[in-house]
């Protein structure tokens, strides 16, 4: 366990993330493959619970919800009331700023949508609490950007000092190839308590400014490790696939040791859908991750438009 920052909040190095456990549709490749067509709202209850418990077992401590992850927040919500975890025992943040319109559709286009006005803050705040109540204890703005303006919105940025004054965490998850732009003018708002970004062995442009912002106090989470599921052995990367061979471990565990390595890296997210995931995604921990390794994988690194746009190309499910 460490702290995430300066929020003094415990968190453990591999978190969950369950944007993948919490609606039938998601952009993890294979992610349907992983549902096996058990996409009614009680068979995936079972399936979050059982891998929520896996984490919990395997010594995770940090789960990631968001208001657009269909039912998360209220499955983790019932697993945390089910586990009875007092205080302390686990840490809960979730976002706000997309709202979830899919349906329970797998085909639902679009599955989500954007909007990072104050008005959506109010109310996705207000159902997230209603929720998870005292359990939740980090909150960000879901996917900003420069371009979007939240981060220069005044009613915004009031209403987050508000909401951190009654006692949450405040964070920012940032997305797109100007992560740095953002995570920065985020360090220099002096309102942020954590970021959340995407590092990974493809996109590592957001590295440096991730540094920034862990040596000016703020905890750093790390999302998308495994690029969406192209570091797994579904993303048939030869370079991975052989390296993970030499080290006999998985790709997926080798890519996120990659980010578990990154020194300024609190917690990264397990994207894990079922349980047999999620244990070769905590397999990573006993990855030894050194300088000479990293060399070997540079090569993989893309232009961070040219990852961007392959990422936006994906296919849900």
């Amino acid at each position: 366990m460490r702290a995430l920052g300066r929020t003094g909040l415990k968190v453990s190095p591999i978190g969950l993330g369950l944007a993948s456990l919490g609606r039938p549709g998601y952009i993890n490749l294979g992610h349907g493959d992983d549902l096996a067509g058990q996409t009614a709202v009680e068979a995936m209850e079972r399936n979050a619970q059982e891998v929520l418990d896996a984490a919990f077992e395997g010594g995770v401590r940090y789960f990631d919800a968001a208001r657009s992850y269909g039912r998360a927040e209220a499955f983790l919500a019932s697993w945390l009331e089910r586990r009875g975890l007092s205080s302390g025992e686990a840490t809960v943040g979730s976002k706000w700023g997309y709202t979830y319109v899919g349906g329970w559709r797998v085909d639902a286009d679009p599955a989500e949508v954007k909007d990072l006005s104050v008005e959506t803050l109010r109310r996705q705040a207000e159902e997230s609490r209603a929720l998870l109540g005292g359990d939740l204890r980090l909150y960000q703005i879901h996917s900003a950007t420069v371009e979007s303006g939240v981060l220069d919105d005044r009613e915004v940025l009031d209403e987050l000092g508000r909401v951190r004054e009654d006692g949450l965490a405040i964070g920012a998850s940032v997305t797109g190839p100007e992560q740095p732009e953002t995570i920065r003018r985020a360090v220099a708002a002096g309102l942020f308590d954590a970021v959340q970004a995407t590092w990974n062995l493809l996109e590592r442009s957001a590295g440096p400014a991730l540094a920034e912002a862990h040596a000016a106090g703020l905890g750093v989470i790390v999302k998308e490790a495994l690029a969406n599921g192209r570091l797994t052995a579904r993303g048939g990367d030869t370079l991975v696939e052989t390296i993970a061979a030499e080290r006999r471990v998985t790709p997926d565990a080798l890519a996120l040791a990659a980010a578990l390595a990154q020194p300024w890296a609190d917690v990264v997210l397990s994207g894990a859908t079922t349980v047999e995931q999620l244990r070769s995604n905590l397999a990573a921990l006993d990855v030894d991750y050194n300088d000479e390794l990293d060399r070997r994988l540079a090569p993989l690194v893309e232009d961070p438009t040219g990852y961007w746009e392959s990422r936006a190309a994906l296919p849900w499910n």
